[in-house]
């Protein structure tokens, strides 16, 4: 195994819907099935996490949850793309009033999600990164010791935007999709 990706879901894999509630809404980014797919072949276990406060704030149940992401890996699979392993947080500190309004560690930048994939590795991991489009997923490569790699679909242009230069000079890699970000992991770690 030459490392671990952890993707997150929403602007990185498939299209940015506010609280993505519905199957009929969900649509691949183009090249991410082909990034998926890459990253698998030259060695990489790929695990997504994925905050989805929509659940804290009653916007949708985690059996629906589970029918999205099913039908996502559904999609994913069609074209030869297979994930090792899908995580979640439900929750927010402060939204909603349900079971789900706490904090938690899983909610990113917490390092929940990946300290529960990283248990399934049963081995020590040195090659981690982290893609995604928001300062959360920045800070959550920073906070579990993973190399960042922000995209510019989803939110990620407006992360940029936003990206003050302390923060900025901690992302590794600034790419235009997660195909783009696929190859660059897949060049770094034949050069490691």
């Amino acid at each position: 195994m030459k490392g671990v990706v952890f993707l997150d879901r929403d602007g990185t894999i498939n299209e940015e819907v506010e609280y993505l509630r519905r199957v009929e809404d969900l649509r691949l980014i183009p090249g991410a099935s082909s990034a998926i797919k890459a990253l698998k072949q030259a060695g990489y276990k790929i695990f997504v996490v994925t905050n989805q406060s929509g659940i804290a704030r009653g916007l949708l149940s985690e059996a629906k949850l589970c029918e999205i992401h099913m039908e996502l890996e559904k999609m994913l699979n069609a074209e030869g793309a297979f994930v090792d392993g899908w995580f979640y947080c439900p929750h927010h500190p402060s939204a909603g009033s349900s079971v789900y309004t706490v904090e938690c560690k899983c909610r990113k930048p917490g390092t929940g999600m990946i300290d529960k994939a990283l248990k399934q590795c049963r081995q020590e991991i040195d090659n981690k990164f982290v893609v995604g489009d928001t300062l959360s997923d920045i800070q959550l490569a920073q906070n579990a010791g993973a190399i960042p790699i922000l995209v510019k679909t989803g939110h990620g242009i407006k992360t940029l935007e936003e990206l003050k230069e302390p923060e900025l000079d901690k992302v590794a890699y600034i790419a235009a999709d997660l195909l783009d970000a696929a190859q660059w992991i897949i060049h770094k770690g034949q050069n490691v």
